[in-house]
């Protein structure tokens, strides 16, 4: 099982560059940043984690800006959206989003999308939150067209243009893994249907995890990566997830300045190294 990171990145702690080339460097896999485009003053939407939305909520950089500087400073280095949220984004401009990622880190983009959680917000880019799970769907096939096709067309209720050219095309072929949030029937039909790989909460039981498996392969899935989001840096908790199959698992690193980033992500390689030294033994 690879282990790899997932953080916030805000104007407040360690550049973007600095923690992807300490990432790698200490032997990670990956690195997974989250978005949200702003935070509503009205807070009506509660949080999922329960208690106040933390302060990394209000103040997240564009993760494929970020992302970009992580790829100058790296050469190995998996660079993920953990998550995109692709309900409230153009879907021509994301495509060439990602697809310039792709190309400017040599294939190294995973593309990590939600449906989100935030009413509020998605409203204030237009997006209804009734129907947010439709229009994702219809985004995702949109998306493949643009990535795949020298002329692209889609036509559905909630996405439409007629053809168009868009370069460049992804460097990874036919584009970059696509890993989808969430849980519940829908997210794994989503998943199914559109899917390379899924990102479970870390917190899900083995037995979860198994379940989840065994469906996608009743689907004709049995390609499915999985990448647990989120993990305690633990090695009890690594092995659970590695009990429940999981390829992947991400580690939740606080958002802190440069030197007490590098502590920890030090923490973190010596948890990792255990890690595997007793899925060895």
């Amino acid at each position: 099982m690879e282990i790899g990171i997932a953080t916030f990145i805000t104007d407040e702690g360690i550049r973007p560059d600095v923690l992807a080339a300490a990432a790698e460097e200490r032997g990670f896999s990956s690195l997974h940043l989250a978005e949200h485009s702003h935070i509503p003053v009205s807070r009506e939407t509660p949080y999922p984690g329960g208690g106040e939305l933390p302060r990394v909520y209000y103040r997240t950089l564009d993760p494929f800006v970020a992302l970009t500087a992580a790829a100058g400073a790296t050469s190995t280095l998996k660079l993920g959206t953990g998550v995109a949220l692709l309900q409230q984004r153009d879907v021509i401009h994301t495509a060439k989003e990602v697809a310039s990622l792709d190309l400017v880190s040599r294939g190294r983009f995973v593309f990590g999308v939600g449906v989100g959680w935030n009413r509020e917000e998605m409203r204030n880019h237009g997006t209804d939150p009734r129907t947010r799970g439709a229009l994702v769907d219809e985004q995702l096939a949109a998306l493949k067209e643009i990535w795949t096709k020298d002329e692209a067309e889609f036509h559905g209720e909630h996405v439409d243009f007629d053809p168009i050219f868009a370069w460049p095309k992804p460097v990874q072929k036919p584009h970059p893994p696509i890993y989808i949030g969430g849980a519940g029937e829908k997210a794994m039909r989503r998943i199914a249907k559109y899917g390379d790989g899924w990102l479970p909460h870390a917190y899900t039981p083995p037995e979860e995890l198994r379940r989840a498996r065994q469906w996608l392969a009743d689907q004709g899935r049995e390609d499915i990566k999985f990448s647990a989001f989120g993990a305690m840096p633990e090695e009890d908790a690594l092995a659970r997830l590695a009990e429940g199959g999981v390829d992947e698992a991400t580690l939740f690193l606080p958002t802190e300045p440069e030197a007490a980033t590098l502590d920890r992500l030090d923490q973190f390689a010596k948890v990792a190294e255990s890690f595997r030294k007793g899925q060895q033994a």
